[in-house]
């Protein structure tokens, strides 16, 4: 750990092996870029290059990186970002690990519980919130039981194209169209599609089988789209609710990382009250999946109008969808927004994260 008056040794840990390489990436050269240097000394490390390990380049990238990398106080003064392996050595081990993985093997409890492993402090939420976070079925299990109000949905896996059709059917009629189908383990709503009639299900459901054999069909709700940063360990609270309006109507992968495809709404144009039930929301849903750190919950707001109230209900109503431990870092990215709007600034953020997981140790 750095001494009085020394630098931390902050390692960003991006890139990866999941579908989401791309976006950690991104996000992983945003939080390079914007690590106050006069109190970090700062590492890139991919944690897709690992010896022996066939990785995927993305070159344009990490150019970029080594755009904003000091190469002569910096290790990575060749222009690559190092290996994994790294930060075991005693020269790369660094005094936190800043975590901008997403997907599979970082944002499920994997890296996490390599770090905890070999003792280096990290943000974001521990190895058990982040197993529960990025698996959505068990994620609405957990906050189900614990009174939170999640869509209904089914659940099941699907090995080789190998799947009970009758009784999925039969469920997915029960739960009624629209649905969403979606790879329960998978995140930036990859192999997601929107179904408003059976037709298409067996197509969806191998679209999601490519990406995670354990397949989530939940109930679509027409309301305002909102998502909400949390921030903190044992006391966390609720950043300004942002409201999500995709110019196609439906928020995929297109709409939430293509600039101008989505308008984003900070403070969301829903009343006061219901925005401080949407962050009491997001807080419950931090504690119930044991976050820490930072999440964004993301929820569908059901409000009145003057006809009565959609989906046939007498009050306003809100349904968690998912909480993301490890949010997007990019220039398009929500939560980085939210903070701006309560006036804290990205570098701010990141020391904010860092604080965090340098804190009392409990996650």
């Amino acid at each position: 750990m750095a001494g009085s008056g020394q630098k931390l040794k902050v390692a960003v840990l991006m890139g990866g092996i999941s579908s989401e390489r791309d976006v950690s990436l991104s996000t992983g050269k945003q939080i390079l870029d914007s690590l106050d240097r006069t109190k970090y000394k700062v590492i890139g490390i991919d944690a897709g290059a690992i010896p022996g390990r066939r990785q995927t380049s993305q070159p344009q990238v990490e150019q970029e990186v080594k755009a904003v990398t000091d190469a002569k106080k910096s290790v990575l003064s060749s222009g690559q970002l190092l290996p994994l392996d790294y930060v075991i050595s005693s020269e790369g081990r660094p005094d936190v690990a800043v975590i901008a993985l997403h997907g599979r093997y970082g944002e499920d409890g994997t890296v996490q519980g390599m770090l905890e492993l070999l003792g280096i402090p990290y943000t974001g939420s521990g190895v058990l919130a982040s197993a529960l976070a990025m698996d959505k079925a068990m994620a609405k299990k957990v906050m189900a039981a614990d009174n939170i109000p999640v869509p209904r949905s089914v659940n099941f896996v699907c090995d080789d194209s190998e799947w009970d059709r009758a009784w999925v059917y039969k469920c997915v009629e029960e739960i009624g169209y629209p649905v969403i189908v979606k790879p329960s383990r998978q995140g930036s709503t990859i192999g997601m599609t929107k179904l408003d009639k059976p037709d298409g299900l067996d197509r969806a459901i191998e679209l999601a089988a490519r990406y995670d054999n354990r397949i989530l069909v939940e109930q679509f709700i027409n309301g305002v789209e909102l998502t909400v940063g949390v921030l903190g360990n044992n006391n966390p609270f609720a950043l300004p609710v942002i409201e999500i309006v995709p110019a196609k109507g439906f928020y995929d992968f297109e709409a939430k990382y293509t600039p101008g495809a989505t308008e984003e709404i900070v403070p969301a144009r829903i009343p006061d009250e219901a925005a401080a039930q949407a962050q009491e929301l997001a807080v419950r849903a931090h504690l119930s999946l044991g976050c820490s750190g930072m999440s964004r919950v993301d929820l569908i707001y059901v409000p009145r109008d003057d006809a009565g109230m959609r989906n046939s209900q007498s009050v306003e109503s809100f349904y968690v969808l998912e909480v993301n431990t490890i949010p997007g870092m990019t220039p398009t990215s929500l939560l980085p927004r939210a903070a701006q709007a309560a006036g804290i600034s990205f570098s701010r953020l990141l020391d904010l994260l860092i604080e965090f997981a340098l804190g009392d140790g409990t996650r």
